[in-house]
């Protein structure tokens, strides 16, 4: 399956990626070869840096690797095709502007239902590629554009948490759908079930996360394949799977929890909570 990886900071961390060896998590490396992206946040705007082939053949990633690229919000995607073939168009995460600002979408699953059900449909958006996860994402749009209407305006997040908890509801009969979203103001995270690289079942936990208060002294987190760099401040990930020997807890199923300057700022949900 595909790999996903999201950081909340309440200032903007340095974060450096080695996609291949991330990819690993998810098994043999040549099984996610579909794509890969990357969103770094910078105010109401997105740094979006994404590819159609593997990470290891692209001279994107040596762009990235010279850069001190830093951010509050951070999403990036692995991609292993299961709908629409390896292209730039179908590469995760995707963006799409609305009252103003940049909002991102990366889902981990497969959702085979949602192109014959008018439920996640849109009159306002529609996708570029033709993967279900950029689908979702359309609809997910869809119902948040009934609070986002002022340019510049924040909804307040109870709101926005409110609308994003029940469409992962409805996302998740269709099939697995660990996804994250951002609105560059919080990260909304949904963990749901994920196939075993070991059993093979699908099941819980699709997402997992930690958070940790870095002392001003600058302490660094470093797992297989991420690099963290924060000064004092409070920083918390989230992935498809654990990626240190760092208190990773698992996401109950059907779970939503949103962050907010690295800060778990709201939960919702969850079959096992």
């Amino acid at each position: 399956m595909c790999e996903l990886l999201g950081l909340s900071s309440n200032l903007p961390a340095t974060l450096s990626l080695s996609l291949e060896r991330l990819a690993e998590h998810g098994g043999p490396p040549s099984s996610i070869r579909d794509g890969w992206g990357i969103a770094y946040y910078d105010g109401a705007d997105v740094r979006l840096i994404k590819d159609a082939g593997p990470a290891n053949d692209s001279d994107w990633l040596q762009f990235v690797a010279r850069h001190d690229l830093r951010s509050h919000i951070v999403m990036a995607h692995i991609r292993k095709a299961t709908m629409g073939g390896p292209s730039y168009r179908n590469a995760q995460p995707f963006l799409r502007e609305m009252a103003g600002r940049m909002h991102s979408f990366a889902h981990n699953g497969w959702l085979p239902g949602i192109f014959g059900t008018t439920d996640f449909r849109s009159r306002r958006f529609s996708p570029v590629g033709e993967t279900d996860s950029e689908q979702a994402f359309c609809a997910l749009l869809e119902r948040l554009g009934e609070i986002w209407v002022e340019p510049g305006a924040i909804p307040p997040l109870e709101d926005r948490l409110d609308i994003v908890t029940a469409f992962a509801a409805e996302l998740r009969r269709l099939g697995p759908a660990n996804f994250l979203y951002s609105d560059g103001d919080a990260l909304f995270t949904h963990g749901d079930r994920r196939k075993s690289q070991v059993s093979g079942l699908v099941a819980a936990p699709g997402l997992v996360f930690f958070e940790r208060d870095c002392p001003p002294t600058g302490a660094t987190v470093v797992a297989n394949g991420l690099s963290v760099i924060a000064t004092g401040q409070a920083i918390a990930l989230v992935a498809s799977v654990p990626l240190s020997a760092e208190p990773w807890q698992p996401m109950a199923e059907g779970e939503v929890i949103v962050f907010q300057a690295g800060r778990i700022a709201g939960r919702r949900g969850g079959r096992n909570a």
